[in-house]
């Protein structure tokens, strides 16, 4: 057996895992139980997607009860399940754009590949074979298929494959620099460009915001120059940002939206990309080709079951609006942290935050004595501690999570003082 066990860990440092790997074992609302008994708040909700909280037993009801009838069937060569169909219905109602129509993809990764496709497919179908380069963020990242890899805006995601992208015609525009980016545009021609790609929050990139006027330019800029408007909404679809969909929040209206994590809340993989109505039309005209796109479990009925379930809780419950409350409480928690020496940059947003260390301060001591008095958070990019917890955490577990962070943030400062003196 190799030196790591039987199990490959995704994104990990495999000569660390001995060290670092954490089983866990069970879930309830915002906690965790670990394989010895540890409980843990859930800063990072998994991987951003444990909207609901975990251990809902009605989604789990929803899952069995659909696999009792059918577990799934494909919808290749117009082959239909209802509960696709119905969750399509739901979904086209609440995305806020023109005349959609739902891609069902197996997640965010999928969603996007998806859409990069269906923008170069588009501007071919119509006589516009030139239109081929897709424009991404700097810091942005957007999953880690072909396309995903490609377009990403962290070096570290891009590199060690052989060449500047897996698939070629992308580039980067500036995170926040409308100029910059309209300069970039310009220099590469809109003749030449299929699509732009944008989280309207960077989230693994470190949680950027966007500054004020930014996506709400770059929109206009996209439509301007005839350029497909992709908001990347994986994280911020589904009420993290107390909107069902971020883009509601600066007034966009994407020409695509690519889906996935709080779809679901993780409880199975399921992902999605609404289309507008001008995108897909040709499509449909008589003598069209078929989009020779698919997967497998593009719309499986046992995860579309589990959505409905999601969506209900979340709406039955009022999420949306509860993730709306909590941002004050959030952004007044985070402040004190700011004044901290070794924290460069507190940046928060509805419900999700980074907590940007200085270069030299060691997050993954942080991190590990976090642990210990019972948070659970990871590393985003450029040193940033990830805050995203479910829609379930209260206001008083809020404070304690983001006490404890800057409890352990001051003691690595005071531990590496005493050394020094």
């Amino acid at each position: 057996m190799n030196k790591f066990g039987p199990m490959w860990h995704p994104q990990t440092n495999l000569s660390t895992l001995d060290r670092d790997r954490l089983v866990i074992t069970g879930g309830e609302g915002a906690w965790l139980t670990t394989e010895d008994g540890q409980r843990l708040l859930d800063l990072p909700a998994s991987l951003w997607h444990a909207n609901i909280g975990h251990g809902r037993a009605r989604v789990a009801e929803a899952a069995a009860n659909q696999m009792r009838t059918l577990e799934t069937y494909h919808l290749f060569g117009g082959h239909a399940h209802r509960p696709a169909m119905h969750l399509a219905e739901r979904l086209v109602a609440m995305l806020p754009m023109s005349e959609p129509s739902v891609f069902f993809t197996s997640g965010g990764s999928d969603s996007i590949d998806t859409a990069c496709k269906l923008a170069r497919r588009y501007w071919q179908l119509v006589g516009r074979p030139s239109k081929k380069l897709i424009l991404s963020r700097t810091g942005g990242y957007h999953g880690l298929h072909g396309y995903g890899t490609s377009i990403a805006g962290l070096d570290f995601n891009r590199e060690g494959y052989g060449a500047e992208s897996l698939i070629p015609e992308t580039a980067r525009i500036p995170a926040n620099d409308l100029a910059e980016a309209t300069a970039i545009i310009e220099r590469i021609g809109a003749e030449n460009i299929a699509a732009v790609v944008v989280e309207p929050v960077i989230g693994t990139g470190g949680v950027i915001p966007p500054a004020e006027g930014y996506l709400e330019g770059l929109r206009a800029l996209a439509r301007a120059n005839q350029i497909v408007f992709v908001a990347d909404e994986v994280i911020t679809g589904f009420g993290r940002l107390g909107h069902w969909f971020g883009s509601e929040r600066w007034g966009l209206e994407p020409d695509m939206i690519t889906m996935a994590k709080g779809m679901t809340s993780g409880y199975l993989p399921l992902g999605a990309v609404g289309i507008a109505g001008w995108l897909s039309e040709p499509f449909a005209e008589p003598g069209a080709p078929i989009f020779r796109h698919g997967l497998t479990y593009s719309g499986h009925a046992t995860a579309c079951a589990v959505a409905e379930a999601n969506l209900d809780i979340i709406e039955e419950e009022g999420l949306v609006g509860v993730v709306a409350g909590l941002e004050p409480i959030l952004a007044e928690a985070l402040a004190p942290l700011a004044e901290l020496p070794q924290v460069m940059d507190v940046r928060s947003i509805g419900l999700m935050a980074g907590i940007q260390l200085t270069p030299e301060t060691n997050a993954a001591e942080v991190i590990r004595g976090c642990r210990v008095d019972g948070v659970l958070t990871r590393l985003l990019a450029d040193n940033t501690l990830h805050i995203c917890p479910p829609f379930v955490i209260t206001a008083d577990e809020l404070r304690l999570a983001i006490k404890t962070l800057g409890a352990q943030i001051a003691r690595l400062e005071i531990e590496e003082g005493h050394e020094s003196a």
